[in-house]
């Protein structure tokens, strides 16, 4: 354990990230801490980019930024850093004000780290020298970078240029960077989306146990609703330059607040009715309805909330079969097209007459016509 209070001194239980077994326990002075985003405003060159943005992200939380491209996401996380300048509203770390009216704390000055999408490496400094170059005690730099390079199982590449590693590796060096100083909070602009499916995939479950064992308080940002449902304990879905909706994944996924939000964090059937009583009659047979409307509405019917059969009533036009289980296009005879998911083990092929009905827990219904309806 380190005399400074380094990053061995994190974590409550052990971790195995590569071949390197941590434990240890993190000091009560660099316990995580809550960030805070209230009311904030981000303009460039006049055009609005953020627009009163209040987001809260508890101690020891990881939140996952989602949403399309140019929803203001990226802008939110560099606020938080100190790299951009918001003209209107505050950011708080615990009980620091790290922006304000009257506040502004320099990026260095924050305790924040921040990984960026593309690692942004030193190519002429070798591992160790890039994850010691944020550190200014000469005392503490060799222990702090040892011990950053053993939270992502690279201790044994502290010499090599980042030339020579994988992508991953490179990644993950970049993480190492970041927690070399001990932030308080980490940041993450899109860290696996330069990486390739399978590599994604692990190095992603590796940083994500890593964050979950250190307990540190985590934002990132991505595009990618499953990455989001994912890693985060909480989602916050933007939507041009405004928070759209925050909630668990499960909470985004039933209850979306409208009907834009509701076909961007999953698939969703729109079926449009005449009204939405709480017992629905609809071309797919009953469905219950949790937000009654009386007039014009679409129901959100998620594909594993339909199940079909051999029978008539719809064409299959094609099918995606993944391994786990499939997706089953189905024209019906109305003219609308819904999609199936279904068990791998059902087998339908393109053209086969079948059956399609509601089998879920109830659907949530939004108004046809309205202003707002999807923002």
């Amino acid at each position: 354990m380190s005399q400074h209070g380094g990053l061995q001194d994190k974590a409550a239980t052990p971790i195995l990230l590569g071949m390197v077994n941590i434990r240890s326990v993190a000091p009560q002075d660099l316990a995580p801490a809550g960030l805070a985003v209230d009311d904030l405003s981000v303009d460039f060159d006049g055009r609005s980019v953020l627009q009163n943005v209040s987001l809260e992200v508890a101690p020891g939380e990881i939140v996952a930024l989602l949403g399309p491209s140019g929803c203001g996401k990226t802008t939110l996380l560099r606020s938080m850093a100190g790299l951009e300048r918001p003209f209107h509203g505050a950011i708080t770390l615990g009980d620091r004000t790290l922006h304000g009216p009257k506040t502004f704390v320099a990026p260095e000055r924050r305790r924040i780290g921040m990984v960026f999408q593309d690692s942004s490496l030193f190519p002429h400094l070798t591992v160790g020298q890039n994850v010691a170059y944020g550190l200014h005690h000469k005392d503490e730099k060799e222990a702090r970078t040892r011990e950053a390079l053993a939270l992502v199982g690279l201790s044994d590449l502290a010499d090599r240029l980042p030339g020579t590693l994988s992508g991953g590796q490179q990644q993950r060096v970049a993480v190492a960077r970041a927690l070399a100083p001990e932030p308080r909070v980490l940041l993450l602009d899109e860290p696996f989306s330069s990486l390739d499916t399978t590599l994604r995939h692990s190095v992603r479950n590796e940083i994500h146990r890593l964050l979950v064992s250190l307990g540190i308080t985590t934002v990132f940002v991505t595009h990618d609703q499953e990455e989001a449902f994912i890693l985060g304990d909480r989602v916050a879905v933007l939507h041009e330059g405004k928070i759209a909706q925050v909630g668990t994944p499960a909470e985004l996924y039933r209850q979306p607040v409208n009907r834009w939000l509701a076909t961007f964090v999953g698939e969703a059937n729109l079926l449009s009715v005449d009204e939405a009583p709480d017992d629905c009659t609809t071309e797919v047979g009953p469905v219950t309805v949790t937000t009654p409307i009386a007039g014009p509405a679409e129901l959100v019917v998620r594909p594993e909330d339909l199940k079909i059969s051999s029978g008539t009533g719809g064409t299959v036009e094609f099918v995606e079969y993944y391994g786990h289980d499939a997706m089953v296009q189905v024209l019906l005879t109305s003219g609308t097209s819904v999609r199936v998911r279904t068990h791998a083990e059902e087998t339908f092929t393109r053209s086969d007459q079948v059956a399609v009905s509601y089998c879920g827990p109830g659907a949530i219904a939004f108004p046809v016509g309205l202003p707002n309806n999807d923002c």
